[in-house]
C-alpha cells in the first residue's frame, strides 16, 4: 500500500528503519471510536490500540496504549508506574502537551518523550497498529519495534 501523507510518526520510523504500513480511512468528525477505525481499515480490531495521555499524581504525564476494545484501569495504570494515582489528561491539554489532536494521537513523535506504558497483550502480537499521528491514518508495526521507539514497557493496564 501508498505510504500516506508524512507524519512526524512515519518520519521517525523510516529514520530508524523500522518497518510499518499505512491504513487510511475516513473520518468522522463526531466519532473516535477505536472500534470503528478498525472496521474502516478492515483490521482485527483486536490489534488496533489507543494512545492515552494521563497525569500522575505529582502533575508528571504519562502514556498508555491499550487496545480498542478494551478500557483502561486507573489503578492498575498507577501502580504499573509507580504513582498513588493517575487521571486522564483533559482533553483541551493534549494538543499543547503532545502536539497531537483527539484521533490522531501517536505514542511515537510526541513534542516531549513520557514514560510509556503498552498493555502486556501487545506482547504476544505480532504486529499491532496505532495512530500515524493524525486522524484517518493508521500505522502497522512489530510490536517490539512500537515498544523500542517509545521506550515502553508492558504491563497490565486494563479492565479485566
Amino acid at each position: 500500500m501508498a505510504k500516506a501523507v508524512k507524519t512526524n510518526v512515519l518520519r521517525h520510523l523510516e529514520a530508524a528503519g523500522v518497518p510499518y504500513e499505512t491504513r487510511e480511512y475516513a473520518v468522522e468528525e463526531d466519532n473516535f471510536d477505536g472500534k470503528l477505525v478498525a472496521a474502516k481499515t478492515g483490521l482485527d480490531p483486536a490489534m488496533v490500540f489507543k494512545t492515552l495521555v494521563l497525569t500522575a499524581d505529582d502533575r508528571s504525564h504519562l502514556v498508555c496504549v491499550v487496545p480498542v476494545e478494551r478500557e483502561l484501569d486507573l489503578k492498575k495504570v498507577a501502580r504499573a508506574s509507580g504513582h498513588k494515582s493517575v487521571a486522564m489528561l483533559p482533553q483541551k491539554d493534549l494538543l499543547p502537551l503532545t502536539g497531537y489532536i483527539r484521533g490522531g494521537c501517536s505514542p511515537i513523535g510526541m513534542k516531549k518523550a513520557f514514560p510509556t506504558f503498552v498493555e502486556e497483550e501487545a506482547g504476544l502480537r505480532e504486529k499491532i497498529s496505532v495512530s500515524a499521528g493524525v486522524r484517518g491514518c493508521q500505522v502497522i508495526l512489530a510490536a517490539e519495534d512500537l515498544l523500542r521507539e517509545t521506550n515502553a514497557r508492558l504491563a497490565a493496564l486494563c479492565r479485566d
